[in-house]
């Protein structure tokens, strides 16, 4: 009897990614086989998202667009989990009763379990725990890219923010002990990694329930100690909880980027306050301020919603004077949408369609503005690229590679003579700019062949899969394989 096949489709923010890389190891390690491009899955996973407010209507049209495959397939499998699974759990299975199984954040591990006796007893299985049982990154992985990785830190978020309804489908934060992160990357170091993105829904609280406030800043100096690793990124941070150690330790340390995704959300403090955001504009400020004093070269990202209930026109002006402050080197901008459940859905001075609209237009029309200025400061600078896979894609078009710099703007540069493989390095000199890459099209400086480099054509050379992330996340540190799609501001803080 050959292996049944699954295919893992996921929703929303870079924890869910992560998260559906456990999900795929555990499938392979109870014996399920990736399927093939193009070929249906005798499982198919959802890992969900429930911060748009049309995310179950999403769901509901996927599940129905399978009911009659399944109807034709004995034996076919469908699954649910993720924040949405958390927080509508039986509702699920009462609109979709062709589904097998529900499972929520906390309990990824039971998947391959729950779906053996869904099979068993011919019934759906039901299965929502309210805190964590085993922490997602001591479970088996399979990881999208060969050359760079996520490294969960923590999981859980303490902040109470009236737009985000995470707290309440992850939980209050837990962070994994120092050693556990650490040996995790040396792991994947020795598997041929050299990038690793610390990822935590608010990064920078890392040790508040350890007792230690600099167990951030101790853990990006520890990663400097390890050899072989070439670049570390984090996301997200909240000002809150961004301290001068911090910044000490991404200066001080090589291998820590100088890149920075710093969430505003708004400029305005009256917003910033209906937010419950525990920080103001001085302090936001002041924060870049000291980054850029000790890290000149440093980019800046951040995430900013437009129209969040009892928004005034000069609340939003404060939003773009901010923006003309902090000089983003780019900005992933919201308009505001209710999300059930949270705060701000009823709150009074909900801002008409057309007026967030006209403020989201203006905001991304001076951020545009703003990041092309930023590089076209970067024409004429000689920067090492590590090659992506998938970030380019008119490449094949243009004849052109694509990759990131150490500060995670995006790269287009020509095809040199020599063989170049996603997870090598490049060096090469911008000679254009755009608003959301750079050019090289000069000749490549140099090729550095490394591990990472073998570890994708060792990869590669195994038979096609289909991709297991069909809808993920911004480019802002993550493994340059993770494709870019639609974000929610709630995967960051």
């Amino acid at each position: 009897m050959s292996a049944r096949s699954y295919e893992v489709r996921t929703y929303g923010c870079q924890m869910n990614v992560h998260d559906s890389e456990r999900l795929s190891g555990l499938l392979e390690d109870a014996g399920y086989v990736r399927a093939v491009a193009g070929e249906e899955a005798d499982v198919v996973v959802f890992n969900t998202c429930a911060v748009r407010e049309n995310a179950d209507n999403r769901l509901y049209g996927n599940l129905g667009h399978l009911a009659p495959k399944k109807a034709k397939r004995p034996g076919m499998q469908i699954a649910v989990g993720g924040c949405l699974a958390q927080k509508d759990r039986d509702t699920i299975v009462a609109k979709a009763p062709w589904v097998d199984v529900v499972f929520g954040t906390h309990n990824i591990g039971s998947l391959p379990v729950l779906l053996e006796r869904a099979r068993v007893q011919e019934e759906a299985q039901v299965e929502i725990l309210e805190s964590l049982d085993v922490f997602p990154s001591t479970l088996p992985t399979r990881r999208e890219s060969a050359y760079a990785a996520w490294v969960s830190i923590s999981v859980g978020c303490n902040n109470t923010c009236t737009f985000c309804i995470v707290p309440a489908l992850r939980g209050k934060e837990k962070d994994r002990r120092p050693g556990d992160v650490l040996a995790e990357i040396e792991a994947l170091v020795a598997e041929g990694v050299i990038e690793v993105t610390l990822l935590g829904q608010n990064v920078n609280a890392y040790g508040s329930d350890m007792g230690d406030r600099e167990a951030f800043s101790k853990l990006l100096r520890a990663c400097g100690e390890i050899d072989g690793l070439e670049r570390v990124r984090f996301t997200s941070p909240h000002p809150r909880d961004f301290t001068d150690d911090v910044i000490a330790a991404m200066a001080e340390t090589p291998n820590v980027m100088h890149q920075l995704h710093m969430p505003l959300q708004s400029g305005s403090d009256d917003v910033l306050r209906t937010m419950r955001r525990s920080y103001r504009q001085d302090r936001y400020l002041g924060i870049i301020d000291r980054v850029r004093a000790a890290m000149p070269d440093a980019a800046i990202s951040t995430d900013i919603i437009v129209g969040f209930p009892g928004e005034t026109d000069a609340d939003f002006e404060q939003t773009l004077h901010v923006v003309r402050e902090a000089r983003f080197a780019n900005a992933f901008t919201f308009q505001y949408s209710k999300r059930p459940g949270t705060p701000a859905a009823t709150m009074d001075g909900q801002i008409p369609k057309a007026v967030v609209q006209e403020r989201y237009e203006r905001l991304v029309a001076l951020q545009d503005e703003i990041s092309w200025a930023e590089n076209k400061r970067q024409v004429g600078r000689t920067l090492d690229v590590l090659v992506a896979e998938g970030e380019g894609r008119k490449d094949e078009a243009t004849a052109r590679l694509s990759g990131r710099a150490p500060d995670n703007r995006l790269v287009h540069f020509q095809r040199p003579d020599e063989e170049v493989r996603p997870g090598d390095v490049v060096t090469v000199e911008v000679t254009y700019a755009a608003p959301h890459h750079l050019l090289a099209e000069g000749p490549t400086h140099a090729v550095r062949r490394t591990r990472a480099g073998d570890a994708w054509a060792k990869r590669s050379a195994a038979p096609a899969a289909a991709p297991g992330v069909l809808l993920g996340l911004p480019t802002v540190g993550p493994p340059p394989a993770a494709p870019a799609a639609e974000s929610s501001p709630c995967r960051t803080n």
